[in-house]
């Protein structure tokens, strides 16, 4: 059985564009990517913290440095700039792989810099 798991998630990015005439997918700073392991054109999912959307796109590298989240093609009708994006790679791991497992969890600061990297969200309070 194959188990389809969190592989990467960066967690609330903030949009700087929204490109609805470039070609479709999602631009990220190429630190970002680099330290989440999303690599460029692996398929993404994408959820708006802001307005509540949830799309699927595949990542294309911007600038390392540059802080650009930019949402491209007709996903841009989807984010406005300024928007918080919770951004996901999902990976299939069978059952032994599932157990080692850990994700690669990326927590961005406003200007979209590496500010801290975790393997584990903590367990939710009562």
């Amino acid at each position: 059985m194959q188990l389809n798991l969190l592989k990467a998630k960066i967690h609330r990015a903030t949009v700087t564009h929204a490109e609805l005439h470039y070609e479709g997918s999602c631009a990220i700073d190429d630190n970002l990517l680099d330290a989440s392991g999303i690599r460029e054109y692996e398929q993404i999912h994408i959820y708006n913290v802001n307005n509540g959307e949830r799309f699927v796109t595949y990542a294309i590298r911007a600038e390392a440095g540059s802080g650009v989240i930019s949402v491209n093609g007709a996903a841009a009708h989807k984010a406005d700039v300024g928007d918080l994006l919770i951004i996901c790679a999902y990976g299939q791991y069978d059952a032994a792989e599932a157990d080692r497992h850990a994700p690669r969890l990326v927590y961005p600061d406003a200007d979209n810099r590496v500010a801290r990297i975790a393997g584990r969200i903590p367990v939710q309070a009562a």
